[in-house]
């Protein structure tokens, strides 16, 4: 029995590592290796170190706005003045407080974003798609490899943060035992300071937990980034040109060429020939160039193209083997001929100028 192997099936595999180019588009679109967890722990942690730095001036700042209420604000009239100043100097209060905090806040989740991905702004995520509300798309991201990471780093959370909780609680329970007969202030103190280190120490675990988590998007984004060998063919020929419709270009460009230089025939003073194999078709103008300078040139179809066109237009033919062959081999179309050739041509020119004159 004969087996045989289809090469197309393992061409199909994606085994290959996304090309630059790839890279680019996919990153245009604002698909890129990023974990949620790292942004949110870097946020929570630069929050609360906040809270412990500016606590007790945001705790002055809201016994401050407590107290004008009660002492001050509450013995004002009811106009639209004196409502339009508790709100403003309300909000200002307000702006004071929460504004360290923010400020920090905001530096922060640009400072996980750009550790990540770097500098990146693109609204193709915001873009309207279909796909995000296809019903089947969306039972498939139910029931991925995707979602049980998800549910396992979401129980991982759960865990890790709830040993945390209860052995900070543990760790302050003999105080805790006590805030009944504690004054109002040290009780606010007292949970100021535990729900900080709480906070701190579950956002350093969420630190660590996204250190895994930016791993798995990583590994992820690379798996679903991979490329067949279709692929890296199909993009290549989109960069740089399938080569059948590269080569039909070329073919056209050459055939365009072609008649702009059969145009040209009829403008040369003469026509070197071989005399069957090669015509070069040479003009002399001074007020172009200080010396002869090719028209056209061809071998063979070529050649008897332009003799058949110097005929039909009354252009002088010379027969000059060595000099029709020597001209085609070193001038390009329009350049102007070499220096060793000045006295052969300029002989042929003035033979011809003759006989003009002489008709």
């Amino acid at each position: 029995m004969r087996l045989e192997l289809d090469l197309q099936f393992f061409a199909g595999e994606k085994t290959e590592k996304a090309t630059p180019k790839k890279r680019k588009d996919e990153r245009r679109k604002g698909k890129v290796a990023k974990s949620a967890d790292v942004n949110t722990a870097i946020l929570l942690l630069f929050s609360f170190i906040m809270l412990a730095v500016f606590g007790s001036f945001m705790k002055e700042e809201m016994t401050s706005v407590y107290h004008k209420s009660f002492t001050e604000y509450i013995h004002w009239d009811v106009t639209e003045q004196t409502i339009q100043t508790i709100i403003f100097e309300g909000v200002t209060e307000l702006a004071k407080i929460v504004a360290p905090i923010m400020v920090i806040a905001i530096i922060a989740a640009l400072a996980a974003n750009l550790m990540q991905i770097g500098f990146l702004f693109t609204t193709e995520p915001l873009k309207f798609d279909l796909k995000k509300i296809d019903p089947i798309q969306g039972a498939k991201r139910i029931f991925s490899v995707r979602a049980l990471v998800e549910l396992l780093k979401s129980l991982l959370k759960i865990v890790f943060i709830g040993a945390v909780t209860f052995f900070v609680i543990w760790l302050f329970k003999d105080e805790i035992m006590m805030l009944p007969f504690k004054h109002l202030d040290g009780g606010l103190a007292f949970f100021g300071k535990v729900t900080i280190t709480m906070g701190i120490a579950a956002t350093v675990i969420l630190l660590f937990l996204a250190v895994f988590d930016y791993a798995y998007q990583r590994f992820d984004y690379e798996k679903n980034m991979r490329m067949s060998k279709q692929d890296i063919k199909d993009e290549h020929k989109n960069i740089e040109g399938d080569p059948l419709i590269k080569s039909k270009i070329r073919e056209r460009q050459r055939q365009m060429a072609m008649r702009r230089m059969m145009a040209e025939v009829p403008n040369a003073d003469v026509i070197i020939t071989n005399p069957t194999h090669y015509s070069i078709a040479i003009k002399y103008d001074e007020e172009k160039a200080n010396a002869p300078y090719v028209l056209a040139k061809g071998v063979d179809n070529i050649a008897l193209k332009i003799r058949e066109i110097a005929k039909a237009n009354n252009i002088m033919m010379v027969e000059n083997k060595v000099l029709a062959r020597s001209l085609y081999d070193v001038v390009e179309i329009n350049e102007i001929i070499p220096e060793e050739f000045y006295q052969a041509v300029a002989e042929i020119l003035a033979y011809v100028y003759q006989l003009e004159n002489r008709v």
